[in-house]
C-alpha cells in the first residue's frame, strides 16, 4: 500500500507522544496513588514506535512495517484502555488483549500477502479501533463515576464521537476496496487517518490529564473531609476534657476555648470573644499561692511568650470583680510553632483545684485542731500526774495555816504572815484548777442553763471588780433557749473573757459589751463545725459575744491566744491560761469560739452553743453530788477565796460532844495530810483513826465493822486505790458511809464511785470549813 505522508507529520506525532509520555511519567512519580498515568505513559512510548514504523516503512519490508506498525499502534490504544480500566478500578483483560493483538498481526500479514491494496489492511485497523473504542465506551457507561463526574461524561462523549468518526472513515474504505491503488485515493485517506489520530491523541491526552486532576481533586477533597472530621473529633474531645484549654495568639487574641475553661471563667457561649477586651483583662486578678498579685513576668502566658519554652505546674488563683469566689488552678503552658520555628500559638491548659485548695486549708485547720488537742492531751496527762501530789502539798499548807491561825490569839502579828501563806496556796490551787479546766479534766455537771441568768450574775461580779470609768453593757435577746451546760464553768468563761477585755483597755476609759442572741438552724452565720449538729437536731445556736474597744491584737497574737501559758502581760501579771481555759470549757460543751480583732480596733469573742430542744427532767442526786464536788471551781471560789484570804475566821466549836464522839477512819499515803486531818478533826471533837496503809485500814474495819461512822480515803494511792479500798470496806459493812478525796476529779471517777457505793467525792484542796462540812454531813451519829 503506497503511503506518501510528509515527514513533518511524523515528527509532530513523535514529539506529541514524547511530551505526553514525559507528562504521564511525571504524574506517576509525583502521584503514585493515582492509577492510570503509568499505562498512558507506556502507551505514548508505543505510539512513538508505531509512528516511526509506519512513517519509515519505505526503508523496511512493507509487510513488516505495515503489519507491525498497525499492531503496535493498536497496542498503544489498548494500553490507553488499560490505563482507563485501572483508573476505574476494573480488572485488566491481559490474555484476551494479547491474543487479539497477535491475531491482528497475523491478519495484517495475510492481507498483505493476498492483496497488494491498502484498503483491506486499513479497514481492518479501523475496525479494530472501533471495537476498542466501543469497549471503552461500555466501561464508561457502566461505571458510577460517569454519572458523578463531568470529566467522565465528557470523556464518554468523546469516545462516542470517536467511534462515529471511525465508522464514517470505514465507509470509503469499504467502497474503494475492489479499486486499484491508482484509482483509490489511499494517500489522502492515510493522511486523514493520521491527522485524525493526532487530534484524537491530543484530545485524549487532555482528557486523561483532566481525569488525573479530577482524581487528585477527589483525593484532596477526601483528605480535607478526613481532616475536618479529625478536627471535629479533636475539638469534641478537647471540649469534653475535664481540663481547661485556651489557645492564644502571640498578640493575646483568643483562638479557641473549651467548655471547662468557660466554666472556670464563668463565661457563657455568647461571652467568648476572639479578642479579649482590655477592661475584662483589667478586671481579672491572678494571685500567687501566698495570696499576693501575680506579676506580669510570672504569668504562664508571658513566660512562654518571652522564652518560647514550656511552663509546667504553675498554681495561681483567679478572681474578678464580678466573680467574688476565688478559684485556684494548676496551669501549664507551651508554645506551638510553625514549620519555620516561629511562634504561632500559646496553649494554656489548667485544672480547677479549688476544691483541693479548700481541702488543704481544711486539712491545715484540722492539723491545727489536732495539734491543739495533742497539747491539751499532753497537758491533761501532766495535770493528772501533778495534781495529786501538788494538791496534797497545797492542802497541807492551807490546813496547817488555818490551824495555826486558830491557835493564835486575836491581834497577833503573825496573822498577817499566815494570811499571805493561805493566799499564795489558794493561788496555787487555782492554777491547778485552770490547768484541769484547760485540759477538760475538770468534772462537769451538765444541766439546763439559762445563759441570760448566768450573764447577769457574772456582770454583777465583774462590775464590783472593774473601774467605774469602764462602761459594762449587756444585751440579751427575748425568749432565749436554754443550753445543756455547767453553769459554774460558763461563769468561769464569762469572767475570764470579761477580765481580758478589762485588761485590753489598759486602764483607760472604755466599753465592754456582752450580747446574747440565738440563730435559727440553717443560718449561714453558724460556724461550719456546729451547723450540721444544729440542723440534725433542728435547734437554734445560742450566740454570746464579748466585745471591747481596747487595744486589739495583730494576726500573730491571734494565732497564739489559746496556747497554754501564752500571755502578752508582764511577768507576774498573768498565767497565760485564761483563754486556754475558755477554749477547753467551750469545746467540752460542744461549742465553737471565734475571734475578730485588729490593732486599735478592739476585740470580739463570739461563742456558739447548741440550744436544747426541750428542757430535760430534773437531774438525779448524782448531778447534785457532782455539782457539790465542783463548787470549788474558779468562778464560785474566786470571791470566796478572796473573802477567806482577807478575813480572820473565829475558831469553830466542836461538831460533836465529847461524850459520844463520832469515829472517823482516815486513809492517806501522805503523812503530812494524815497529821493535818487528825488534828483538824480531833479539834472538832471527832475520834480519828488515821492510816497510811490500805491493808491496815481494811483490817481495822474488819475487826470493828460497826466501829466507824465514816471512811474518808484518798483516791490516788500506790497499790490499791481509794476506790478499791471503798469496795473492800463496803463488802464488810455496806451501811458505812464512804467518801473519797482527790485533787484530780473526772467524770469517770464520779460515775465509778457512785457505782461502788461511795457517798461523795471531795476536792482535796477545798477550804478547811468545806472539808469539815462534808465530814459532818456524811458521818452518821452514834446511838446513845
Amino acid at each position: 500500500m503506497p503511503v506518501t505522508e510528509p515527514l513533518t507529520l511524523v515528527l509532530v506525532l513523535v514529539c506529541v507522544h514524547l511530551v505526553f509520555a514525559m507528562a504521564f511519567f511525571t504524574l506517576t512519580r509525583h502521584h503514585p496513588s493515582v492509577p492510570g498515568p503509568g499505562w498512558w505513559a507506556l502507551a505514548s512510548v508505543l505510539g512513538v514506535l508505531a509512528v516511526l514504523l509506519i512513517g519509515l516503512r519505505s526503508r523496511a519490508p512493507d509487510m513488516l512495517s505495515i503489519a507491525l506498525g498497525n499492531t503496535v499502534l493498536l497496542a498503544s490504544l489498548v494500553l490507553v484502555w488499560f490505563g482507563l480500566r485501572r483508573y476505574l478500578d476494573l480488572q485488566l483483560p491481559l490474555r484476551a488483549a494479547g491474543a487479539a493483538l497477535l491475531a491482528l498481526f497475523g491478519a495484517h500479514a495475510l492481507l498483505y500477502i493476498n492483496s497488494d491494496a491498502g484498503a483491506p489492511s486499513m479497514a481492518l485497523e479501523v475496525l479494530a479501533i472501533i471495537v476498542l473504542v466501543l469497549c471503552v465506551w461500555r466501561d464508561l457507561r457502566q461505571h458510577r463515576l460517569t454519572r458523578q463526574s463531568r470529566e467522565m461524561r465528557a470523556f464518554k462523549r468523546l469516545v462516542a464521537t470517536d467511534a462515529l468518526l471511525m465508522a464514517l472513515l470505514l465507509l470509503p474504505l469499504i467502497l474503494w476496496w475492489p479499486a486499484s491503488a491508482e484509482v483509490a485515493p489511499y494517500g489522502w485517506l492515510a493522511r486523514a487517518l493520521l491527522i485524525f489520530y493526532l487530534l484524537n491523541i491530543l484530545m485524549g491526552a487532555v482528557l486523561c490529564i483532566t481525569l488525573v486532576s479530577y482524581r487528585l481533586q477527589q483525593d484532596s477533597e477526601r483528605g480535607r473531609q478526613v481532616l475536618q472530621t479529625r478536627e471535629a473529633q479533636s475539638r469534641a474531645l478537647i471540649d469534653n476534657l475535664g481540663a481547661a484549654v485556651m489557645v492564644f495568639r502571640p498578640d493575646q487574641t483568643l483562638v479557641s476555648v473549651n467548655n471547662a475553661a468557660r466554666c472556670f471563667l464563668g463565661w457563657s457561649e455568647e461571652q467568648v470573644h476572639p479578642v479579649l477586651p482590655e477592661s475584662m483583662a483589667q478586671d481579672w486578678r491572678m494571685l500567687r499561692e501566698d495570696g499576693q498579685p501575680m506579676r506580669r513576668h510570672e504569668m504562664p502566658f508571658f513566660r512562654v511568650l518571652a522564652t518560647a519554652q514550656p511552663v509546667r505546674d504553675v498554681i495561681f488563683g483567679m478572681t474578678a470583680q464580678t466573680q467574688t469566689p476565688l478559684r485556684w488552678a494548676l496551669c501549664s503552658a507551651y508554645p506551638e510553632t510553625d514549620a519555620m520555628g516561629g511562634l504561632r500559638h500559646v496553649v494554656l491548659t489548667f485544672v480547677d483545684i479549688t476544691s483541693l485548695k479548700q481541702a488543704q486549708q481544711q486539712q491545715k485547720s484540722l492539723e491545727g485542731q489536732l495539734a491543739q488537742a495533742q497539747k491539751m492531751e499532753a497537758l491533761g496527762t501532766l495535770a493528772g500526774g501533778v495534781a495529786h501530789d501538788f494538791n496534797n502539798i497545797l492542802a497541807a499548807i492551807l490546813g496547817n495555816a488555818e490551824l495555826a491561825r486558830q491557835d493564835l490569839p486575836d491581834g497577833a502579828a503573825v496573822h498577817r504572815s499566815l494570811l499571805e501563806i493561805s493566799t499564795a496556796a489558794r493561788r496555787g490551787r487555782e492554777l491547778v484548777r485552770q490547768v484541769l479546766a484547760y485540759s477538760r479534766q475538770q468534772p462537769m455537771a451538765p444541766e439546763p442553763v439559762d445563759l441570760t441568768q448566768v450573764l447577769a450574775e457574772t456582770c454583777v461580779l465583774l462590775r464590783a471588780g472593774i473601774a467605774p470609768k469602764i462602761e459594762l453593757l449587756q444585751t440579751c435577746g427575748a425568749d432565749m433557749a436554754p443550753i445543756l451546760a455547767d453553769s459554774t464553768q460558763l461563769s468561769q468563761v464569762l469572767l475570764n473573757l470579761g477580765t481580758n477585755a478589762c485588761h485590753a483597755l489598759q486602764g483607760q476609759a472604755g466599753r465592754i459589751e456582752f450580747r446574747l442572741d440565738q440563730l435559727p438552724p440553717g443560718d449561714g452565720r453558724i460556724p461550719a463545725e456546729l451547723a450540721p449538729l444544729c440542723a440534725a437536731r433542728g435547734v437554734a445556736a445560742v450566740r454570746l459575744q464579748v466585745q471591747d474597744d481596747g487595744c486589739g491584737m495583730d494576726a500573730s497574737t491571734r494565732a497564739r491566744i489559746f496556747e497554754p501559758f501564752f500571755t502578752t502581760k508582764q511577768v507576774g501579771s498573768g498565767t497565760g491560761l485564761g483563754l486556754s481555759v475558755v477554749l477547753g470549757i467551750v469545746q467540752a460543751h460542744g461549742g465553737v469560739i471565734e475571734v475578730d480583732s485588729a490593732p486599735g480596733a478592739g476585740t470580739t469573742f463570739t461563742l456558739y452553743f447548741p440550744a436544747m430542744a426541750a428542757p430535760p427532767a430534773p437531774a438525779a442526786s448524782l448531778a447534785v453530788q457532782k455539782h457539790d464536788a465542783v463548787e470549788g471551781t474558779m468562778a464560785a471560789s474566786a470571791a470566796a477565796d478572796f473573802r477567806a484570804a482577807h478575813t480572820v475566821e473565829p475558831t469553830d466549836m466542836a461538831d460533836t460532844t465529847s461524850d459520844n464522839p463520832r469515829h472517823i477512819l482516815y486513809l492517806d499515803d501522805d503523812d503530812a495530810l494524815v497529821f493535818l486531818v487528825r488534828r483538824l478533826l480531833e479539834r472538832r471533837g471527832y475520834k480519828v483513826s488515821a492510816f497510811t496503809d490500805q491493808a491496815q485500814a481494811i483490817e481495822a474495819v474488819r475487826r470493828q465493822p460497826d466501829g466507824f461512822d465514816l471512811l474518808l480515803s484518798d483516791y490516788n494511792m500506790p497499790g490499791m486505790s481509794g476506790l478499791d479500798v471503798a469496795r473492800a470496806v463496803l463488802a464488810i459493812n455496806p451501811a458505812l458511809s464512804v467518801a473519797l478525796a482527790s485533787g484530780y476529779i473526772t467524770d469517770e471517777l464520779q460515775s465509778s464511785a457512785l457505782a461502788a457505793g461511795v457517798r461523795e467525792v471531795v476536792f482535796k484542796t477545798d477550804a478547811v470549813e468545806q472539808f469539815c462540812e462534808v465530814v459532818a454531813r456524811l458521818a452518821r451519829p452514834k446511838p446513845i
